[in-house]
């Protein structure tokens, strides 16, 4: 692992402080990441659901914490793409958390898959696929 969860969480307060309004980092190891998010009503959508945009950012956050555990603090490798699935209806009011794990990392582009639960469901809401460009080193 390049980063503590230390270094990455005081990385992340600094270079991506919005970063903080998709959840909390729980736990980081080499290529995975946990975050969890405590929903309240701005992220309900019609109907007493999580939103789409909030776990999609969830799932992003979560993702790039489990690449920056794998190749070191890059404040420019970013998304090129993200595919999501919704599976299942989140528990509204209930806390949702995401678990990362990277599939493959090369030198310029990281694939990895997020699934993210509701708390006290067994069973995943939602699982994104993501893919992000790392710059080239200097």
């Amino acid at each position: 692992m390049k980063v503590t969860i230390e270094q990455l969480q005081a990385f992340l307060d600094e270079q991506f402080p919005q970063g903080a309004a998709f959840g909390t980092l729980c736990k980081l190891g080499d290529g995975t990441a946990e975050m969890m998010l405590d929903v309240d009503e701005t992220h309900l959508r019609p109907g007493g659901t999580v939103s789409g945009p909030v776990m999609m950012g969830l799932a992003d956050v979560t993702l790039y914490a489990a690449l920056l555990s794998r190749i070191g603090l890059v404040p420019l490798a970013v998304t090129t793409n993200l595919n999501i699935n919704f599976l299942r209806k989140p528990v509204a009011h209930q806390p949702i958390w995401a678990r990362a794990t990277m599939l493959k990392v090369g030198k310029t582009m990281g694939v990895g898959e997020v699934f993210i639960y509701s708390l006290g469901v067994d069973e995943p809401v939602a699982h994104s696929t993501m893919t992000y460009s790392i710059p080239p080193q200097r």
